[in-house]
């Protein structure tokens, strides 16, 4: 097979799975699925998904995701509660000012490599903590509760769960096609070859500080666009989303699904909030079973769910 049909044949492959997925999420109300859980995935995994545009397919291991996720949803929600904007405009407040934080935090990270960026990342992610532990706008350890869902564009009564939920499915749906068509064009098609050879990369004339940067800023954006999603669905914005241990989750739900691939990251967190919801009655061994699973696709999965499956299919094409 010669790289073109192993192309067109890829593509048909893509556009089968994404219209199965898209069958499976409009599904599930319809077949006993409680919707919250469904739209609690669905939040998640456009989380991961923002999440692999950067490690994925920029190479870059970012420790402090989860201040955009985090603070996008305080803002989502103080301009929901406070502003009284409606729930499209207070979720594109807060993307935008998620952008602007990714902006910022990109300047200070993306200069440094490897073990550095994480811990440049990391530590900007416990400077936006301790500041939305302290600001008085976001309730502090209460966090800010009772958001209302509001009407969209003053017309739709987002109270009622199924209004909601077509919501988050257009959100998550919207995200993951304007991912899809990142990594496929000719800036994701550079930024991956950043990863793998970043010299020649540059060699070849391309400023790969700027690709970095401006990738950097696109998945932080898309993982804000997350967390607001979020804070309207649940009604609240706590600390929980901003802590570092959400950051850790993210990386997680990534490398369990497949990192690298269009469709791993929304596996993963798929597995991960199932694994959550249904194991709660552990307690905090939850975690424990988590920490498990991990060490055990590392072990016999070391590219995620996805990244097996699709390397086998690969090797029948």
């Amino acid at each position: 097979m010669t790289p073109a049909e192993r192309a067109r044949a890829e593509g048909r492959l893509h556009r089968n799975v994404f219209l199965l997925m898209v069958a499976v999420l409009v599904a599930a109300p319809f077949v006993g699925i409680y919707p919250v859980f469904m739209m609690k995935v669905m939040c998640f995994a456009l989380f991961a998904c923002a999440f692999n545009l950067l490690l994925g397919f920029g190479g870059l291991l970012s420790f402090g995701h989860a201040m955009f996720l985090g603070m996008a949803g305080y803002v989502s929600a103080h301009a929901a509660k406070v502003w009284g904007l409606t729930p499209e405009l207070a979720i594109l407040v807060a993307t935008l000012c998620a952008a602007a934080l990714g902006w910022v935090a990109g300047l200070l990270a993306i200069r440094r490599q490897g073990i550095y960026f994480a811990m440049i990342t990391l530590a900007l992610a416990q400077m936006v903590f301790f500041f939305s532990l302290q600001a008085p706008f976001t309730g502090g350890e209460d966090g800010i509760q009772a958001v209302p869902r509001g009407k969209l564009f003053g017309l739709i009564d987002l109270s009622q769960p199924m209004a909601m939920y077509a919501v988050v499915l257009v959100v998550f749906l919207g995200g993951f096609l304007l991912i899809y068509r990142i990594v496929h064009s000719p800036f994701g098609q550079v930024l991956k070859a950043i990863r793998e050879n970043e010299p020649r990369t540059v060699s070849l004339g391309y400023d790969a500080d700027k690709f970095k940067h401006r990738a950097f800023v696109l998945s932080a954006a898309l993982a804000g666009m997350a967390g607001a999603t979020k804070a309207i669905v649940f009604q609240l914005a706590s600390l929980t989303d901003v802590h570092w241990s959400m950051s850790g989750e993210v990386v997680l739900m990534t490398l369990v699904g497949g990192m690298g691939t269009i469709f791993g990251p929304v596996v993963g967190a798929a597995v991960i909030v199932t694994m959550q919801n249904y194991l709660a009655e552990l307690g905090a061994w939850v975690t424990v079973v988590q920490g498990v699973i991990f060490v055990l696709c590392v072990l016999l999965f070391r590219r995620g769910i996805v990244g097996e499956i699709g390397n086998l299919l690969k090797k029948s094409l």
